[in-house]
């Protein structure tokens, strides 16, 4: 069992904060908010706070809100250095081969790993989806693994995947309170947005096959704020939709599962948004790959290295709430040893208020530490004997 280091510090820039005594218990009820949908539920993005939830963990067909757990597999691969934007990924038989929602990708056909991301995230591009999960795992099958892997990970109880595109596949299914676990992770990647949140962009520009792309979230063009997520629909699952919002430096996240109609989910959607922006406010610590403190690593190149917050961090409180005294637990972990991978938990953050956890988080390396040879360890023995007989 590993070890671990405490340090408790004393936030003095939280003295005009205010912390959410009982959140829980002041949700609105599902009969003041939505209606006609069969599951929804809003959360603060930085605390994951549920402000409201309905159905929340019904397992139900998610359409192509799948493909949200399929951006995060891409933007994780870009993080760890596997991908880069501006690959260029081929298109195989089977990829060109998926109906439904398309770019119309040929057989053979190449486009940048950033030009398949808009036909995926504007577009919903079925094709682009399996192209980009062939590049990443070898096979639709072994990228499909990974979606589950990454499900369990989450600690998702209530989702399982049968394809990375949401088509229609018996055993396929996820619920609101998981979907919004996905987005939230998906919106570590900051530059997710830039994709999420275009309205409209073109594929193939400045040839004679120029392919316009549309978002299929309306809620970009007209509510303010909105940048993302993803929208679903097939005639099992109606009309779904996960989506994100940003107001006053707070991000939110709002899932709606089976509305009869599109009109009918862009309508409850906004009425959680403006639930939370109405009701709520959060207030900045940290950004996300903020330095908090240095970890020595054991049999390592490098003797330390560097933890840094894993996505960004927030107080969140009712509008008006006063509060001070909040408190920070940094909790790293010791003996850790090489090799160490950028993006492994070498720690953990929490924020404290009379006694109570009201955020934690992991932090992680911000790079990788390969483990030393034996010729730098004996140096470093070598060195160390020497020093002692001084």
């Amino acid at each position: 069992m590993k070890r671990l280091v405490f340090l408790m510090v004393s936030l003095t820039m939280f003295a005009s904060l205010a912390v959410p005594s009982a959140l829980a218990a002041e949700e609105k009820k599902s009969s003041d908010i939505v209606t006609d949908v069969r599951a929804a539920i809003l959360i603060e993005r930085d605390t994951g706070k549920v402000l409201f939830e309905q159905n929340a963990n019904e397992e139900l067909p998610p359409a192509s809100m799948t493909k949200i757990m399929t951006m995060l597999l891409i933007m994780e691969a870009i993080d760890k250095g596997k991908l880069s934007w501006n690959e260029k990924v081929r298109t195989s038989e089977h990829a060109a081969s998926m109906g439904g929602s398309q770019i119309f990708l040929e057989p053979g056909e190449e486009m940048t790993t950033k030009e398949m991301m808009r036909g995926i995230a504007i577009g919903s591009g079925n094709d682009a989806s399996v192209a980009m999960a062939e590049r990443i795992a070898g096979s639709e099958e072994a990228f499909v693994d990974m979606m589950n892997a990454k499900a369990k990970e989450l600690g998702l109880k209530h989702t399982f995947f049968k394809n990375p595109t949401g088509l229609p596949e018996t055993g396929h299914y996820s619920t609101a309170n998981d979907m919004a676990i996905m987005a939230k992770e998906l919106l570590k990647y900051e530059d997710i947005t830039k994709f999420t949140g275009m309205y409209e962009s073109y594929l193939r520009e400045n040839t004679d096959k120029k392919f316009w792309l549309v978002n299929t979230n309306k809620l970009v063009r007209f509510y303010p704020g909105v940048d993302g997520l993803k929208t679903g629909f097939t005639a099992e699952a109606k009309y779904c939709l996960t989506a994100t919002a940003e107001k006053d430096g707070m991000r939110v996240i709002a899932v709606v599962f089976g509305a009869p109609t599109s009109k009918e989910r862009n309508a409850q959607v906004t009425k959680l948004l403006d639930y939370a922006f109405n009701h709520y406010q959060t207030h900045p610590v940290y950004k996300r790959n903020q330095p908090i403190g240095q970890v020595k690593v054991s049999k390592g190149q490098e003797k330390i290295v560097q933890a840094v917050t894993s996505e960004s961090l927030s107080m969140l409180t009712k509008k008006g709430e006063k509060t001070e005294n909040v408190k920070q637990k940094v909790v790293f972990h010791k003996n850790l040893k090489a090799p160490i991978k950028k993006g492994d938990q070498v720690g953990t953050i929490q924020l404290i208020k009379e006694g109570k956890v009201v955020l934690e988080s992991p932090l992680v390396a911000n790079k990788n530490v390969k483990e030393a040879s034996w010729w730098t360890l004996y140096k470093r023995s070598f060195g160390m004997f020497t020093k002692a007989g001084k």
